[in-house]
C-alpha cells in the first residue's frame, strides 16, 4: 500500500511527477520498482490490527514483535511489508522509557483506555481483523511461586468477550505461554476451541535458525532429550521447554502428554549429574556433552579458550543451576537444565533408539538491535492472521504453559517430583518443519 510516507518519499525523488497521466495499475508498477521495501500491490487492503500489550519500550516485547508490523521485517533475504495496518493499541503500563505514544503519533494510531475500546476503535463492535497480545514485561505482582502475574489471560478474556458481543471473532496471536496458571491457560485453549477463534501462541526459539539445521526424525523412536540454556525460572525456562517440546512432538506416537515433573535447583542439580544416568536420577552424560559441544557461548577460565569445563569449574561458574526432568506418559524423558554463567545460549540434544550419538542443534538468537528470530515469530503471526490458521500447533503452548507451572512449582515445593495427570495433552504435530532455513 502506498502510504503517506512512501508517497513524500517518492515525491522527493521526481517520480510522482514522471509519472502523471499514467494509468493506476501502471503507476503502481512504478511506485514498487521505485521502492523495493514495498512488497506488496499497492491497490491490496490491509486488514486492521489492535495491539494489546503490558508495556511498549526498548527491548520489550512489544518493540520486539509489534514494531514489525509498522515498519515491517526482514525474511528470506527481502524486506516484508505485512499485510496489517495497526490501527489501535491498549498499552496497561507506561514507563518512563515508554515507547507506545511516540509510535502512536509516528504511526497515527491511537492508544485506548481498554481493551474493549482498542478492539472497536470507538464503536460499539470489533472494528479490527486480528489481534496481537503481548503479556510480558511492566510491573505485576508475584505468585507464592515466584511466577509474574502477567495479565495473559486477563486481556485474552477481554478480548473474547467483545467477539461474544460482536458474534464475530478474529485472529489471536498471544507472545509466550498463555497463562502463569493453568487452570487459566487451559480455559483460554477451551475458549479458543468453543468459538473457533484462529489462535496462535509461544516461544521465538521453535521459529528460529538451527545450527546445523537439523529436524527431529518425523516418527523417530525417542528415548531421552535435553535442552541446556540460560536464563531464569518463569521466563527463560519456558523458552528452553518449547525447544524439547517442538522436537518430542515429532517422535513415533505423537504427542501423549507428561505424567510427572521432578524440580532441582542449587546442589541437587550437581548431585544429579553426577549420578550418571536418568535412573538414579540424573540424566544421560552424552546429551550434556553434546549440548555443551553446540554452544557458542561456552564459558572458559580467564584468557582461555576452546577448552571443555571439567566437572569443578561448571559448578564455581554457575551460581544456581535449575533442572525439571520432565516424564512423558509414553516412557519419553527429559531434561531442561538452565545454566547461567556456564553458557548463554540454548542448544538441544536427544537420544535416538539404535543410533550411539545423539542428535544436537544450536537454537540460534540473533543478537540485538535487529532481532531477527522475533521477525520470524510474527511472520506466523501474520500468517495466522491472514490465513486464519496457526502454523504450529497451539496445543504445544498449552502443554508447555503447565510444563513451566509445574516446574516452578516442583522447585518451590521442596524440589519435589510432581505428578501432573492434568498435563494429558495430546495431539499430533505437523510434519513440515517450521524453523527458519533461509
Amino acid at each position: 500500500m502506498l502510504n503517506r510516507r512512501h508517497f513524500f518519499q517518492l515525491a522527493g525523488t521526481g517520480l510522482l511527477a514522471s509519472c502523471q497521466g499514467l494509468p493506476a495499475e501502471l503507476l503502481a508498477a512504478e511506485l514498487l520498482a521505485a521502492d523495493p521495501t514495498v512488497t506488496e500491490p499497492v491497490s491490496k487492503q490491509r486488514k486492521r490490527m489492535a495491539v494489546i500489550t503490558t508495556e511498549w519500550r526498548y527491548h520489550s516485547h512489544a518493540w520486539h514483535m509489534a514494531e514489525r508490523f509498522l515498519v515491517g521485517y526482514p525474511i528470506q533475504g527481502r524486506w516484508h511489508k505485512p499485510e496489517l495496518e495497526v490501527v489501535s493499541a491498549y498499552v496497561d503500563q507506561f514507563p518512563e522509557n515508554d515507547l507506545s505514544k511516540s509510535r502512536s503519533e509516528e504511526f497515527g494510531f491511537p492508544i485506548y483506555k481498554s481493551v474493549a475500546e482498542a478492539l472497536c476503535c470507538g464503536t460499539d463492535s470489533l472494528a479490527v481483523d486480528a489481534v496481537l497480545i503481548i503479556g510480558e514485561h511492566g510491573k505485576y505482582e508475584l505468585s507464592e511461586y515466584g511466577q509474574t502475574k502477567y495479565p495473559r489471560y486477563e486481556f485474552f478474556k477481554q478480548v473474547t468477550d467483545v467477539f461474544r458481543k460482536s458474534g464475530r471473532v478474529a485472529p489471536v496471536f498471544n507472545d509466550k505461554h498463555l497463562s502463569w496458571k493453568w487452570d487459566w491457560a487451559k480455559e483460554m485453549y477451551d475458549i479458543a476451541q468453543e468459538l473457533k477463534i484462529p489462535f496462535a501462541a509461544g516461544s521465538s526459539l521453535p521459529g528460529t535458525w538451527r545450527m546445523p539445521s537439523v529436524e527431529m526424525p518425523y516418527g523417530a523412536e525417542v528415548e531421552e532429550l535435553m535442552c541446556l540454556a540460560m536464563g531464569g525460572m518463569d521466563s527463560y525456562d519456558f523458552h528452553a521447554l518449547e525447544v524439547i517440546q517442538c522436537m518430542a512432538e515429532r517422535r513415533k506416537g505423537g504427542e501423549t502428554g507428561v505424567a510427572a515433573v521432578h524440580g532441582l535447583k542449587g546442589d541437587s542439580v550437581w548431585k544429579a549429574m553426577d549420578s550418571g544416568s536418568w535412573n538414579d536420577g540424573g540424566w544421560d552424560p552424552s546429551l550434556l556433552a553434546a549440548c555443551l559441544s553446540r554452544s557458542q557461548t561456552l564459558a572458559q577460565p580467564e584468557s582461555f579458550s576452546h577448552r571443555y569445563p571439567i566437572r569443578e569449574q561448571m559448578q564455581e561458574w554457575v551460581k544456581d543451576p535449575v533442572a525439571y526432568r520432565i516424564e512423558y506418559v509414553d516412557g519419553t524423558k527429559a531434561t531442561m537444565l538452565l545454566m547461567n554463567g556456564l553458557v548463554g545460549d540454548f542448544t538441544f540434544a536427544a537420544k535416538l533408539k539404535g543410533q550411539s550419538d545423539p542428535l544436537s542443534t544450536l537454537f540460534y538468537l540473533p543478537p540485538v538491535p535487529n532481532v531477527v528470530y522475533s521477525a520470524e515469530l510474527m511472520a506466523k503471526a501474520e500468517a495466522t492472521f491472514i490465513n486464519g490458521k496457526s502454523p504450529c500447533p497451539l496445543e504445544r503452548t498449552l502443554l508447555t504453559s503447565g510444563l513451566t507451572e509445574a516446574g516452578v512449582q516442583a522447585v518451590g515445593k521442596g524440589q519435589i517430583r510432581l505428578e501432573t495427570p492434568h498435563l494429558n495433552v495430546r495431539y499430533t504435530a505437523p510434519k513440515e518443519s517450521t524453523f527458519a532455513q533461509s
